[in-house]
């Protein structure tokens, strides 16, 4: 029930889930999100330390960067190189 919750909210772990929503069926992210809280709070407990979320535009952010390497990468493969657009 907290997973289902999480992937309403607007915090990086409602962003992770809704991400994994879109590329597996609902079941399936929310069981993965779930997974991932249980580790949270096992690692919470374990540590003494509280969670900070760092919200859902730094995982975005981190998401986007995260893309962009693997397609710079995956273009070098195939022998072509990306530059940047201009912005208006």
């Amino acid at each position: 029930m907290c997973a289902q919750a999480a992937i309403q909210s607007k915090s990086a772990l409602g962003a992770f889930g809704r991400r994994l929503r879109a590329r597996l069926d609902a079941p399936k992210a929310i069981k993965a999100l779930a997974h991932m809280l249980a580790r949270l709070v096992y690692r919470m407990l374990k540590t003494g330390k509280s969670y900070a979320d760092a919200g859902e535009l730094y995982y975005e952010h981190k998401y986007r960067d995260h893309l962009l390497k693997r397609l710079h990468k995956q273009a070098a493969v195939f022998g072509f190189q990306f530059t940047p657009a201009p912005t208006v």
